[in-house]
């Protein structure tokens, strides 16, 4: 399993009696195939991985591995106690899914040894390939990232911190250990375009783009201008988008989800609105996108 390019992470779309919209999902993923994903992580945080059920988590994976129809990787989120987080694994390859993202344990802090105990519990449930999600409760010494990384399934790490110099510490101490080539670190920031950058200066070249769930045009411009070295391009987006999106985004608690489902019914397709405890943004937080969106679109068309 191997990523390259933007990996995008759907929006969960709930219909009018707020049941999962699998035809709504399966166009949404479509799209975003379509404009050149380099994976799709269905049921991940941007799509409600907390406000899913086990069921809904599956048929989710489903519908995703059925779109795509092996045209690029496919990986759902695990998560939760180990019981559950075992469940979520079970059905995420019954479903079809090419990997899984796993998720910090909930709420409880626990000590290095017991996240390398955690992950190689749920990893014994599933024979795919795991990325283990760095933040919140999980954060990693370079020692321990090291022994993850080691572990049989574990394939990647998705980094949720944002802590540049822990980072790459963990790079360096995961490369040198032996049979660890093809492990993949990403950056899994909120809008992980704004540190993007920072993070290629350390040799983690892939990132999540919560933007090109409702936006792939800007989504992947910005990619290209960042790899091609235009450096013009790069700034203007991330001054001129990027920037006051972040803005509006940190104005309300879990506008990182709603904002993004809210993008994706701007630009045509009705996904319908968040779960609690989310809200979903008000009517001049939607303008305020929507002129975003505009801007955006105008500077890569300039």
């Amino acid at each position: 399993m191997k990523f390259q390019g933007v990996l995008f992470f759907p929006v969960t779309p709930f219909a009018a009696d707020g049941s999962l919209d699998e035809e709504r999902l399966a166009q949404h993923i479509e799209s975003g195939v379509a404009a050149g994903a380099g994976a799709v992580f269905v049921a991940c945080g941007t799509g409600e991985f907390h406000a899913l059920s086990a069921d809904e988590i599956e048929r989710a994976t489903r519908v995703a591995v059925t779109t795509t129809a092996g045209r690029t990787p496919v990986l759902a989120a695990a998560g939760g106690p180990v019981p559950v987080a075992r469940d979520h694994a079970t059905r995420i390859e019954r479903a079809g899914a090419d990997g899984i993202l796993l998720l910090p344990p909930y709420l409880v802090n626990a000590p290095q040894q017991g996240l390398v105990r955690y992950v190689r519990e749920v990893t014994t449930a599933t024979s795919l390939p795991v990325v283990f999600y760095q933040r919140g409760t999980a954060r990693l010494t370079e020692a321990t990232a090291a022994e993850i990384a080691a572990l049989p399934s574990v394939a990647g790490l998705k980094d949720g911190l944002g802590d540049i110099e822990r980072m790459h510490r963990i790079v360096r101490a995961v490369r040198a250990v032996p049979g660890t080539e093809d492990f993949q670190f990403f950056n899994g920031l909120p809008t992980a375009e704004m540190t993007a950058p920072a993070y290629r200066g350390i040799g983690v070249e892939l990132y999540s783009s919560a933007v090109f769930a409702f936006a792939p045009e800007i989504a992947t411009a910005f990619h290209r201008a960042l790899t091609e070295g235009d450096d013009t391009l790069v700034a203007t987006l991330l001054d001129e988008f990027y920037g006051p999106l972040v803005e509006l985004r940190d104005e309300v608690p879990g506008y990182a989800v709603s904002l993004v489902k809210a993008g994706v019914t701007l630009r045509g397709l009705d996904v319908g609105g968040v779960r609690a405890p989310l809200l979903d943004p008000t009517p001049e937080h939607m303008a305020r996108l929507t002129k975003l969106i505009d801007r955006g679109l105008e500077a890569i068309h300039a």
